[in-house]
């Protein structure tokens, strides 16, 4: 499975859509996602800071992940946080 995470801008075609990070982090439950893309800042005060941390405390990493987030300081702290944490990454 594809997700894409972004509470603006649809999904490309073949891509599931979670517009919240509880919406996300429910999809990655069952270990399905192979592609993300996330975008940071999602609707009210929500970011997608929520799932890289469960995705950390969890050990459930999807094989390809990409940041699409408009927002340059936010993108680059999901960059590195996913390098830090991501098995394989040190």
């Amino acid at each position: 499975m594809n997700l894409w995470v972004d509470d603006v801008q649809p999904p490309p075609d073949g891509w599931a859509w979670a517009r919240t990070s509880v919406g996300a982090i429910d999809a990655l439950c069952f270990g399905m996602v192979r592609r993300l893309s996330l975008a940071h800042d999602l609707a009210g005060n929500d970011t997608a800071r929520p799932i890289i941390r469960w995705m950390c405390e969890n050990g459930m990493w999807p094989q390809e992940i990409r940041v699409h987030s408009a927002n340059p300081v936010a993108a680059t702290w999901l960059h590195k946080m996913i390098d830090r944490c991501k098995p394989g990454t040190c």
